[in-house]
């Protein structure tokens, strides 16, 4: 997959890609599928498509705040999620806290 905009981009700024949210567990149920995809330069931007998309599903938007998060296999961690950069054909994992774990 390559890169993907819907605007030029101004010189610095970064690129907007199409990639996968996936969902888990939980976090499936209450987005009522198990996939979509995103069109986002950073994680901010994939979960601000994903809260706008499922306006109507409050407890998805509540449980999207105690997720934790994976980029291409990656733990996001604590990292500031407008700073996690996303790449084309990428893949954003939505991990709903899970007891025993």
């Amino acid at each position: 997959m390559t890169a993907t905009t819907d605007a030029r981009p101004a010189p610095g700024s970064p690129v907007r890609v199409s990639g996968t949210v996936r969902f888990w567990a939980a976090a499936k149920s209450e987005a009522g599928l198990a996939e979509e995809p995103y069109l986002a330069a950073t994680l901010a931007e994939a979960l601000a498509e994903v809260r706008a998309r499922h306006a109507g599903r409050p407890g998805l938007l509540r449980l999207l705040g105690v997720c934790s998060y994976l980029v291409d296999g990656d733990p996001v961690g604590a990292r500031d999620h407008a700073e996690v950069p996303l790449r084309a054909g990428g893949t954003v994992e939505v991990l709903p806290p899970f007891a025993g774990g």
